[in-house]
């Protein structure tokens, strides 16, 4: 295989994001793709989302992977992981570089590509588990794609060593009882549709991680519904934030939500592309607070669980 890094385009808990040109003519690759770097030491996250995109085989609605090799640079060996290159970045990109926030319509657009590859990973068997504004991409014709599968995991499949997710798009049940199945992806989706219709983190005036887990775990608070949503858009999110993971609505039932069942007829939004306005890092993030945003946190141990893989902000 024969390639060339490019810039950076962004960097997160598990690795950096490259722009990479591919010199050879192959019909597996396209000439451009973003490349997924770590040290190979290091790289189980990488191999993870390689996996499960593997498995996933091919949606419209979920990046597509080509493959992966190992290079030796600068007296490190690395595992490089070759995805589709999105040229609006994220969703998160795009919420900022619009004013802070969507018009109701095209959240119902983007919501319901999310719910349909939300739909696609739960019935191939697997929990994202990682769901949030900056791991969907933005792509040339203004649809958007479920990236980032570092932290996904199989239905059914429990480790009680590991707690996965960025802690502010959490599940009750994922905090408490440390159970990450599809369920706790809708709770997350919730999540990020108050962002785009608010342009603030669901839990925006939450500064201690604890705090808020004791919000939502021992008082059974909800993130706010915004008063400036539709009457359907406040009833999606309700189901969205059933406490009961029992009682939340799957991805197959929330495309039946008129919120978002009915087509909008909404016109793609000019897309900005990463080489006019995408910084490094994202220009916004909901862990300023530094104990929020680690990749493997001590601190958890003190409280419940050996390990925790928590994802931080990232643009890709």
């Amino acid at each position: 295989m024969s390639w060339v890094r490019g810039h950076s385009l962004g960097s997160g808990s598990f690795a950096t994001v490259h722009l990479a040109r591919h010199t050879n003519d192959s019909h597996k690759f396209p000439s451009l793709t973003a490349v997924k770097t770590c040290v190979l030491d290091n790289c189980f996250t990488l191999q993870n989302e390689k996996h499960v995109l593997d498995q996933l085989d091919s949606s419209p609605h979920i990046i597509k992977c080509f493959g992966h090799d190992q290079t030796f640079e600068n007296g490190q060996e690395y595992y490089n992981l070759f995805l589709e290159y999105a040229t609006g970045g994220t969703l998160n990109d795009q919420l900022y570089n619009y004013g802070g926030k969507f018009p109701e319509k095209l959240v119902r657009r983007y919501t319901r590509s999310i719910v349909e590859g939300l739909k696609y990973i739960h019935e191939k068997g697997f929990v994202h588990c990682d769901l949030k504004l900056p791991n969907i991409l933005v792509f040339d014709n203004d649809n958007v794609k479920i990236s980032d599968f570092g932290l996904a995991k199989e239905k059914g499949v429990v480790d009680t060593r590991q707690c996965r997710g960025t802690p502010m798009f959490m599940s009750p049940e994922a905090i408490n009882d440390n159970v990450h199945e599809s369920p706790a992806d809708i709770w997350a989706l919730g999540c990020a549709v108050v962002e785009m219709i608010t342009g603030e983190p669901v839990w925006k005036n939450e500064t201690d991680m604890w705090m808020l887990f004791t919000r939502i775990v021992i008082r059974e608070e909800k993130p706010l519904i915004p008063d400036e949503l539709s009457r359907e858009g406040k009833d999606f999110l309700d189901k969205c934030f059933a406490m009961d993971p029992l009682k939340r609505w799957s991805a197959d039932m929330l495309l039946k939500h008129p919120f978002i069942s009915e087509d909008e007829n909404v016109s793609p939004m000019k897309v900005f592309t990463n080489e006019l306005s995408f910084s490094s890092s994202s220009p916004r993030t909901h862990f300023d607070y530094s104990r929020w945003a680690s990749s493997n946190s001590e601190e958890w141990i003190d409280m419940k669980f050996e390990h925790c893989y928590c994802s931080q902000e990232k643009t890709f």
